[in-house]
């Protein structure tokens, strides 16, 4: 199989700022007197701000109208900004930027797939646009994962086909998505949640890229 782009979760995958989120949840679920705990925050990994909401509302057994969800998703992306201004080039994971290097020395095209409307912002302050050749986030389609959108957006950005990609995902929606979009997929983390990876590490500084290409 000819691979020739590579595509890349944000959150979780280049950089964590999943600790920023669910602080930005929790004060907004505190706020309201509704309960989240970080059980409950793993099932919006990977998961559009919007269904994230959904998600802590049907758990607290609470109906809203769509303008207040709306309302109030934006008052937790506000705090959620407010917490990224920390980030800085120290905050990219282990072994991102020589991986990414590497990619662009040996030809390879490279993407960002985030849920997240924030990806623009998180990726300059890492420092690290220059390191991608598109970012394709929630602001460029309508469906989030585990919806497969995202990844196609980010694979015609960069003149590739689907199948001439392979993605790499830390969450279950995203490599669900990944797979629907028929995608190979490098999955970070725990094999329980990310069985369904065609490849699983620890983190980007496991992952030898020749013996990938050689495998696919």
């Amino acid at each position: 199989m000819n691979i020739r782009g590579f595509i890349f979760d944000l959150d979780g995958v280049i950089t964590d700022t999943a600790e920023y989120h669910y602080l930005a949840w929790k004060k907004l679920s505190d706020d309201n007197g509704w309960n989240f705990d970080r059980e409950l925050n793993e099932k919006l990994r990977g998961v559009s701000r919007l269904d994230s909401l959904q998600i802590i509302l049907n758990h607290n057994d609470v109906e809203l109208e769509f303008e207040e969800k709306d309302r109030l998703a934006n008052l937790k992306n506000v705090n959620y900004v407010q917490m990224l201004q920390k980030v800085t080039s120290a905050d990219l994971l282990p072994g991102v930027k020589e991986f990414l290097i590497e990619l662009r020395e040996k030809g390879f095209k490279t993407s960002v797939a985030s849920a997240s409307k924030n990806a623009d912002l998180v990726l300059t302050n890492l420092e690290a646009k220059g390191l991608f050749d598109n970012i394709s986030d929630g602001n460029s389609v309508e469906n989030s994962k585990p919806a497969p959108d995202v990844f196609v957006h980010a694979a015609g950005s960069i003149g590739c086909t689907a199948k001439e990609c392979i993605v790499v995902e830390d969450a279950e929606a995203g490599v669900a998505a990944a797979k629907l979009a028929g995608m190979k997929v490098i999955g970070l983390g725990a094999e329980e949640t990310l069985g369904k990876a065609d490849f699983i590490f620890k983190g980007i500084y496991e992952i030898n890229l020749d013996d990938i290409i050689k495998r696919i």
